[in-house]
């Protein structure tokens, strides 16, 4: 009875419903009011996002990279791409072209800073392409953007690997001359009173001496013409002057195999660039037609104008090169017949000067060779045309 008593009192009371009415819908109300605040929050975020721009001047920045720039939007769509990331191959219309660089553009998305990789990758989109060694930088620009700068590292490794190889084979060849002095200055002290023997030995010290002399030579020659551009300075150098004194040096050692050496320049014609480089890379080629020539044969030296080149070709009539061996014989170190260098003194060295002075000079040096028929050794060099 009393508990009825009590709502009964509420019910008399107008005023306290009042109250407990207002007070529940300012709790409503302000529920309401933090959702659309929540909703309002959300729906700005979203919106700064859809309409976050890329930072100002990024695109003209990397518009003028000579090197790979690409910008990427959340979906790795490409919205930009330099010349250098056209050049390397690396886009595809709206596409990266390799799946490598995508996972690098996620990694840095999720990490939310800069990340830098080297990748391998193939040249376009074809696994048996040419390989491209990539400096890969990833950085967000944003919450909604990405950029990608990419460096073609693939000739730096390359002249890198070359310069480890050269070591290694200079290291290699220099061992066996060395090596042999060594053992035969021991058995000239061995033989003792045998002068036969040590006359002998003597021979031999002197032909390594010589080879090993001549390989030391020709190690500075081609790194000297490694290092040095004959263009920066050029000098006028007559083609007929060049021919007469690679044959002048040459025959001595021609006469010894009774070999007809004979030169023959078609115009007076002239080159720019190094007297000393020329001379020296064509003596080599008339040095190698001699050397592996038979006796009383001909080896010839032509010079002709062809167009705007000057071919210069060393013909001779010897043992020719195999052509499994012909694309090889300008590599450095490289030798056809080994037992037959030995003999001749070759070093290895002489074809792969001949190919980096023409190169050089803006011109190219090819070969032909028949086995048992002989070779021709062609030289061709921009023309410089006699002033009127």
């Amino acid at each position: 009875m009393r508990r009825t008593h009590h709502y009964a009192g509420c019910v008399d009371h107008p005023a306290a419903l009042v109250l407990i009415a207002f007070g529940f819908g300012v709790a409503v109300t302000a529920v309401f009011c933090i959702v659309i605040y929540n909703a309002v929050k959300s729906s700005r975020s979203v919106l700064a996002m859809n309409v976050e721009r890329i930072p100002e001047g990024v695109v003209d920045v990397v518009m003028a990279l000579d090197s790979g720039g690409i910008i990427l939007d959340r979906s790795n769509r490409v919205l930009e791409a330099s010349s250098g990331a056209l050049r390397l191959g690396l886009v595809a219309g709206e596409e990266l072209s390799h799946k490598s660089l995508i996972t690098i553009a996620e990694e840095a998305r999720e990490a939310g800073e800069p990340l830098t990789r080297i990748l391998e990758v193939s040249r376009g989109r074809f696994a048996d392409a040419t390989q491209m060694l990539l400096h890969v930088r990833a950085a967000p620009l944003g919450v909604r953007y990405l950029l990608l700068l990419i460096d073609d590292r693939t000739e730096e490794e390359r002249l890198n690997s070359v310069r480890r190889d050269f070591i290694a084979n200079v290291s290699h060849e220099l061992k066996t001359p060395v090596g042999a002095i060594s053992l035969l200055a021991d058995a000239v002290e061995a033989a003792g009173d045998d002068l036969e023997r040590v006359r002998s030995f003597t021979r031999r010290l002197q032909h390594e001496s010589h080879r090993l002399g001549a390989m030391t030579k020709e190690i500075i020659d081609l790194t000297r013409i490694q290092a040095e551009d004959p263009l920066a300075r050029p000098e006028t150098v007559e083609i007929g002057a060049i021919v007469d004194a690679a044959i002048d040096a040459n025959r001595v050692a021609a006469d010894a195999k009774s070999i007809r050496l004979s030169g023959r320049v078609v115009d007076d014609v002239e080159v720019l660039g190094d007297p000393h480089m020329l001379t020296m890379a064509l003596n080599n080629l008339v040095t190698n037609a001699v050397s592996y020539s038979q006796e009383h044969t001909h080896v010839g030296v032509g010079a002709r104008v062809e167009g705007d080149l000057i071919e210069i070709a060393v013909t001779d009539k010897g043992i020719g090169i195999d052509p499994a061996d012909q694309q090889r014989v300008f590599e450095r170190f490289y030798r056809v017949d080994q037992a037959r260098s030995r003999q001749t003194g070759g070093t290895g060295l002489g074809l792969s000067i001949v190919k980096h002075v023409v190169k050089s000079h803006g011109g190219t040096v090819s070969l032909w060779s028949r086995p048992g028929h002989g070779s021709t050794f062609t030289m061709r060099l921009p023309y410089v045309k006699p002033q009127a």
